[in-house]
């Protein structure tokens, strides 16, 4: 569904330089407060406090480190020991709401340094109210163990993803299997673990530590579900909940990744009609079915010929579906697009490539924890006949990318862990939450922000009308954000619409999206693919 992040070193380099200078300072196990019967947290074994040190960067320098231990297996308290990689920005206020957890989302999202992003993009006056804490999710980043199941699945050029023929569905199928015997083999003894509800349950260990009574959350993508379960399992510890482009619940997961490849083909579309309007810069022509017949061609000819050795079909795909994700890269990718199929030169294509379709060396933990948690998660299909099906099915509506994100899910069918029973996120006993959508969302598409907000009685939904990127708040629109700022401070939620800022406009070759920028550095840090 929200596939985790193959991070691409150039979109992150500024943010990378963050991250790389939080080291997680080791702390005593500490206690989680009692948290309802059903729990089996609620046995858990009495600890010490956690102890922060400083982790100050140019950024943000009163960001704080620490680490937590929990239980690998919540239901045996005193079995073996995990650690959780934390971070903070202390409230500066004279008066504290308590800890305000973000989520960057995938699974497999590091959510170190978004601590430090939230507390300074939220207004001075309301981050002053919170201590914004930010954590890798078991299995993550500074987690230890943290999860990598196999090096070089994503290394080009890999077999196209749509299998024409039985040859090329072979290749893939062969991939998707190791990967999945890969991760048994390296992990099975914490692949039963690594899943959303125990995530769910490493949060309110980690509220126990924190010595608040509640505490609230703001989770992006597939971290809106890990919010909703935990709210689930304890409603009454939730002050805040703040949930941005939000999962269908009732689909996890197979059924949200094929609602997923029907959004995303229609955001592709939405791209190649804003490349038609600027006929001018990309000389693609007007017409929007012309530009997408020339994307295709383009997709034909690097099965061909892959493009530096790189970039066949499948690396196309991963390359412009960002796009999908955030509006403001639309501009790099059209002048690879024009260069290639235009100017008959490859190098922009190659360019754009290693920077929003190559994967870095650390994406192999962000891939393992994601695919870890989906698979064990709720069933999958184990009949690849019935994947066939389904994919072709979704492909003749949606060729952009049904295949690619199918072979993205695939290991799921192979997985050496048998699934859990995805819970039920309904729910009357919170405070009201806030929702935020925009409408042409692709990778958490619309409908399943209606859902979540039928199951979360008393929720609101602020939906970002016409906007069409992932991760909406706090990347500069003064509307959304003023509504996740007025109800941080005052827990009051009510429903409204907000206008969508206003689609990118062609850049020179040269530049690229500032990483200061609101929007590009909010999506740095949630990923693409994430």
């Amino acid at each position: 569904m929200l596939h985790p992040l193959k991070k691409r070193a150039a979109v992150l380099l500024s943010i990378s330089t963050v991250a790389a200078t939080v080291a997680a300072a080791l702390a005593s196990p500490v206690t989680a407060a009692p948290a309802g019967p059903a729990d089996p947290a609620a046995q858990a074994p009495a600890r010490a406090a956690l102890r922060w040190t400083g982790c100050t960067t140019p950024r943000y320098p009163t960001l704080q480190c620490a680490s937590l231990k929990v239980p690998l297996d919540h239901a045996r308290p005193d079995g073996r020991q995990i650690t959780l990689a934390l971070t903070r920005v202390p409230h500066t206020g004279p008066a504290s709401q308590g800890p305000l957890l973000v989520n960057p989302g995938g699974p497999g999202g590091s959510g170190r340094s978004l601590a430090g992003y939230i507390a300074s993009a939220l207004p001075k006056e309301v981050a002053a109210q919170y201590d914004v804490i930010g954590f890798d999710p078991r299995g993550v980043g500074k987690s230890e163990p943290a999860l990598d199941c196999a090096t070089g699945h994503f290394k080009p050029a890999r077999p196209d993803s749509v299998p024409m023929d039985e040859a090329t569905e072979r290749a893939n199928l062969d991939r998707v299997r190791s990967f999945a015997e890969s991760c048994g083999a390296k992990h099975a003894d914490v692949l039963p673990y690594i899943d959303t509800v125990s995530a769910a349950r490493d949060i309110e260990a980690l509220r126990g530590a924190l010595g608040a009574e509640r505490i609230s959350y703001f989770g992006y993508s597939y971290g809106t579900y890990l919010g909703a379960v935990y709210a689930k399992l304890h409603p009454g510890r939730v002050h805040r909940l703040v949930l941005d482009s939000v999962v269908d619940p009732g689909g996890v997961w197979y059924e949200d990744n094929l609602a997923q490849d029907l959004a995303f083909d229609a955001r592709h579309k939405a791209f190649l009609a804003w490349v038609a309007q600027y006929d001018a810069t990309y000389r693609l022509g007007t017409d929007p079915a012309a530009v997408e017949e020339a994307w295709y061609a383009m997709r034909d000819a690097l099965r061909e010929s892959p493009a530096g050795g790189k970039v066949g079909p499948a690396e196309l795909e991963d390359t412009f579906m960002p796009g999908g994700y955030y509006n403001g890269y639309w501009p790099n990718l059209a002048e690879a697009f024009a260069a290639y199929a235009v100017a008959k030169d490859p190098k922009p294509l190659v360019a754009a490539y290693e920077r929003f379709g190559a994967v870095e060396p650390s994406a192999g933990n962000g891939y393992s924890v994601y695919t870890a948690v989906q698979c064990r998660d709720s069933a999958w299909p184990k009949d690849w006949n019935q994947w066939r099906a389904d994919m072709w099915r979704t492909h003749a509506k949606a060729p952009f990318m049904t295949w690619n994100n199918a072979w993205y899910n695939a290991p799921c069918a192979f997985w050496p862990t048998e699934p859990l029973e995805a819970p039920d996120v309904t729910n009357a006993d919170l405070p009201p939450a806030l929702l935020l959508q925009a409408t042409d969302d692709a990778a958490t598409p619309f409908e399943g922000a209606l859902s979540m907000r039928e199951k979360l009685s008393g929720s609101a939904l602020v939906v970002e009308e016409g906007g069409g990127n992932h991760g909406i708040a706090l990347s500069g629109n003064k509307c959304l954000d003023e509504k996740v700022s007025a109800y941080l401070t005052t827990g009051k939620a009510t429903d409204a619409t907000c206008p969508a800022q206003a689609a990118p406009k062609p850049t020179t070759a040269t530049r690229a999206v500032p990483a200061s920028a609101g929007g590009a550095a909010l999506h740095g840090l949630l990923g693409f693919r994430g």
